[in-house]
């Protein structure tokens, strides 16, 4: 790796785990429903076309949040609004950092500029942040939801990039562990790019990023020897 002035993550699933089906769990329970599989995998079958569509800009991120709420809704008699929101709460509160990335994060604090780009929702992104003490690491929070594009489209990162000071774009390292839309943003973006892949997944064969690390102790060590170097 090279040295960067800026390094920008992804938030689900790259610093945070996001165990969506105990949140909805959790939150179904405040309802008196025991949410089960069957229930899980009706809510991704509807679900995830939803963050298609909302990625490609088809829909707004509030059509989102409440269409996938609707049928449950009508079934509970209460607002979808208000399922999204208890849903974002009790993500907010089980959401904690992944393993090693509070190492990561403290390595890099005041070293090089951070900043967080994530299709997430204000209500859970800025609580969830303020939660485990980890705002103050970064210098930049770029949410969709708030800018009105979602990743990979190009909206989203030239905000960041503006809001960033717009710095060299060889000199911005952005991170995610999603290539469609962390990976693919970032390179059409100009910047260098690293794959968080713990899974071990193979590579889409059209989106090639810079660097590919399964662990964030991996990606921290890689960093930390180009600091001391």
């Amino acid at each position: 790796m090279k040295p960067y002035q800026w390094i920008l993550f992804d938030a689900d699933d790259t610093l945070f785990h996001f165990d969506a089906y105990r949140g909805l769990r959790n939150m179904f329970a405040g309802y008196g429903h025991e949410f089960g599989a069957s229930d899980y995998a009706a809510y991704n079958e509807l679900n995830r076309p939803l963050w298609v569509d909302y990625q490609d800009g088809r829909i707004t991120a509030q059509q989102l949040q409440q269409r996938r709420f609707n049928a449950w809704a009508e079934r509970l008699q209460v607002p979808a609004a208000r399922l999204n929101s208890a849903f974002l709460s009790a993500m907010a509160d089980i959401c904690a950092p992944l393993d090693g990335a509070v190492d990561l994060l403290d390595l890099l604090k005041g070293r090089i500029r951070l900043g967080i780009i994530t299709n997430g929702f204000t209500e859970l992104q800025r609580t969830r942040l303020q939660r485990t003490g980890l705002r103050d690491h970064f210098d930049v929070l770029v949410i969709s939801e708030e800018v009105g594009y979602a990743k990979p489209h190009a909206g989203i990162f030239e905000h960041a990039h503006a809001l960033m000071g717009a710095p060299e774009r060889a000199r911005v390292l952005m991170v995610g562990d999603k290539p469609e839309t962390d990976i693919l943003g970032g390179l059409n973006a100009g910047f260098d790019t690293c794959w968080y892949n713990p899974a071990g997944l193979p590579a889409p064969a059209d989106i090639a990023p810079h660097y590919e690390v399964a662990s964030l102790a991996q990606l921290r060590e890689r960093l930390q020897a180009v600091l001391n170097a």
